[in-house]
């Protein structure tokens, strides 16, 4: 890995409550197909899962949009589900479906075959990944590593698939929670390796998704989900933590009080809700609507104002409010980037 000083370093500014000259910007899910040249990459392998394993292909992948987008950090090309594939279940990625597990998790004979996840063997291909992106950005921007919350694996692990309701991993938590408990905490300590691979790697921050955090109400969530993303949190002093719990809005105050440095919220939370809630202290970070980017340039660069303006200029960090949405125009994308540049930096 680099050892380079960054030469952008406003996100790190940004977590540390430094000053900074204008609020930095990158987007949840900026890898991938809203990019031609991500399409081209992928077009030469068999597959979404064959990209995720081989580094030089996904570094190649992950720095695509600082080159394209000129966004303030690169995130790691990856996905959520390489944890439970560690762990002994493997899944598919079948087009215009998602994710798919040939076997799923019902029993203690099921959890019985799994373990917690060994890197060194099982997901070496990340941190190998991230080496890569640390030598070729040779300090350009911060590189932001990550993984997805216990709760959000488990429910892919349990169900087989997505899901609007995810009822089969809710009933779980009904009928037999301590086996939930007892899978939670194997994909906990299993998340808890891979991040310090990735941190050892060169990951400058990691971030924890949750993905299907508004599915549960708060008594399950605070059970479920947000004690094993504690344990994660208490175990991770390396680098600044993000935490992203899309949908958690009733426990929002809860999630302030993660040992954590920055709280990503979604476009359905009321910005000034968040901060009252979590406090001045804690970096927050989103949370325009993805599909603001259909509208023309002049409504995104209004919107894009509007969320700057409500957020102030400190302790923020500009992206969406979840990942860009894949058939969206890479020049409508380059139009929130500039304008968040442009706008936050009058601010100061």
């Amino acid at each position: 890995m680099s050892d380079s000083p960054l030469k952008n370093d406003l996100l790190l500014r940004t977590i540390r409550g430094e000053k900074t000259e204008r609020t930095p910007v990158w987007l949840m899910r900026q890898a991938g197909r809203i990019l031609p040249e991500y399409r081209a990459v992928r077009a030469k392998l068999s597959g979404f899962v064959e990209l995720v394993k081989t580094p030089e292909r996904a570094a190649e992948v992950t720095i695509q949009p600082v080159d394209i987008l000129d966004v303030d950090a690169a995130i790691i090309f990856s996905d959520i589900l390489v944890i439970p594939e560690a762990m002994g279940l493997p899944y598919e990625m079948v087009e215009s479906r998602g994710p798919v597990f040939p076997r799923t998790v019902r029993s203690a004979s099921d959890i019985d075959r799994l373990k917690v996840a060994d890197i060194s063997d099982d997901l070496a291909y990340t941190p190998e990944a991230i080496k890569l992106v640390k030598k070729e950005l040779d300090g350009r921007v911060p590189l932001i590593g990550f993984a997805g919350a216990p709760w959000t694996i488990f429910a892919y692990m349990i169900e087989g698939s997505g899901s609007k309701t995810f009822s089969k991993a809710r009933a779980m938590l009904y009928q037999q929670p301590e086996l939930a408990d007892r899978l939670l905490q194997m994909i906990t300590e299993s998340t808890i390796r891979y991040l310090r691979a990735q941190i050892e790697a060169g990951a400058d921050v990691v971030q924890i998704f949750d993905s299907w955090a508004g599915i549960l109400p708060p008594i399950h969530f605070e059970r479920f989900s947000l004690r094993y993303i504690r344990q994660i949190c208490e175990a991770i002093h390396q680098v600044p933590i993000t935490v992203f719990a899309k949908g958690a809005y009733a426990s929002i105050s809860q999630i302030g009080q993660l040992d954590c440095a920055t709280v990503g919220i979604d476009w359905n939370t009321d910005i000034r809700h968040a901060r009252s809630k979590i406090g001045a202290e804690k970096v927050l970070q989103g949370n325009l609507d993805p599909a603001a980017l259909y509208a023309d340039f002049g409504e995104i660069q209004q919107a894009t104002r509007q969320m700057l303006d409500t957020f102030g200029a400190e302790r923020h960090i500009a992206n969406l409010g979840h990942g860009v949405y894949p058939d969206i125009s890479p020049d409508h994308v380059r139009c929130f980037i500039n304008e968040v540049k442009e706008y936050s930096s009058k601010l100061r």
